[in-house]
């Protein structure tokens, strides 16, 4: 089963148009140079990660000023790249001679090692099931078009709500995919239906997922018209907020939060603020559920009343 997400489009652009053979180093203009030798220097480390991970001239490339770290002696750095929508970022530390790189997450043993996540995770006004306060929350990023997204939303429904009730509660986060030619289409209409009757959300998320397979660009707006004439919302006040696109910022920044969080394909859930990329069998996402539950009477440092900042916005 082969799964294509924005970050493999990355690559692939990138394996199709890589720099010029190593052999002779050369920037992305073209102009020779020496081989990269101090990671301060952000010519050389731009060079140095474009060979690290392939990526070629189409991928542009920003790269933080260094700054003092939390580790004593390293500095730090973010390297992003970012193509079509699609960004990464990569954390950096170097030596003070910027001889010696190190790639990766630097963890305080007493916080919570998702504490980041759950800061960036911005679930105010967001669709939600479960009681508020839970000490487990699950945040899916997901698609209305996809069709991994209505496995996992069928998931979530059933097993998880039957198996927790209240003990977990569970946000909406929209993130279409630009493949996808309907889904920003539902995401809009979607959240229509939320800020006008939000216990209507729920209804309108099972009934385009059951019938995902019966959508198409050219009859969506039909379809999702006699939805909610069955359901007795009103049909004018919907129309507007649909071809006005009203709630389209609002995708925009859960798009732009998902982002931000390294999101590059659908569903993705955070469970926490543990990332799980991909559609989660049960027993896989019972079983780290289940962990959060028992971790948390201990912790006390996530779920619902974390207390935790939202940030939104894009990527720096």
């Amino acid at each position: 089963m082969v799964r294509l997400t924005l970050l493999t489009l990355v690559f692939s652009v990138a394996l199709a148009a890589q720099l010029s053979p190593l052999d002779a180093p050369k920037t992305v203009d073209g102009t020779a140079v020496a081989p990269p030798s101090n990671a301060l220097n952000k010519s050389d480390l731009e060079f140095y990660v474009r060979h690290l991970y392939v990526y070629g001239p189409p991928i542009e490339i920003e790269i933080a000023d260094f700054s003092e770290s939390e580790l004593p002696g390293l500095l730090k750095t973010t390297v992003s790249a970012s193509y079509q929508g699609s960004s990464r970022q990569h954390s950096f530390y170097a030596t003070a001679d910027g001889k010696h790189l190190v790639e990766g997450s630097v963890y305080e043993i007493d916080a919570n090692p998702f504490e980041q996540n759950n800061g960036t995770i911005n679930t105010i006004a967001a669709p939600a099931f479960g009681k508020e306060g839970a000490s487990v929350v699950v945040v899916a990023y997901s698609d209305f078009q996809c069709p991994y997204c209505a496995q996992e939303g069928a998931v979530l429904r059933n097993q998880l709500k039957n198996e927790y009730g209240d003990r977990v509660r569970v946000y909406f986060r929209d993130y279409p995919l630009p493949m996808h030619p309907w889904a920003m289409d539902a995401a809009i209409a979607g959240r229509c239906v939320y800020v006008r009757e939000p216990e209507k959300f729920w209804n309108y998320h099972d009934w385009i997922f059951e019938n995902q397979k019966n959508v198409t660009p050219e009859n969506f707006s039909s379809k999702a018209a006699a939805w909610v004439s069955e359901q007795g919302l009103d049909s004018l006040a919907f129309a507007q907020c649909v071809s006005s696109k009203e709630t389209a910022m609002q995708i925009e920044e859960s798009m732009a939060e998902g982002r931000k969080l390294n999101v590059t394909s659908t569903p993705t859930l955070f469970v926490n603020g543990r990332m799980l990329p991909g559609a989660q069998e049960w027993p896989r996402l019972k079983g780290v559920i289940d962990y959060e539950l028992d971790y948390q009477k201990v912790t006390k440092n996530a779920g619902d009343n974390c207390g935790c900042e939202a940030e939104v916005g894009f990527p720096q």
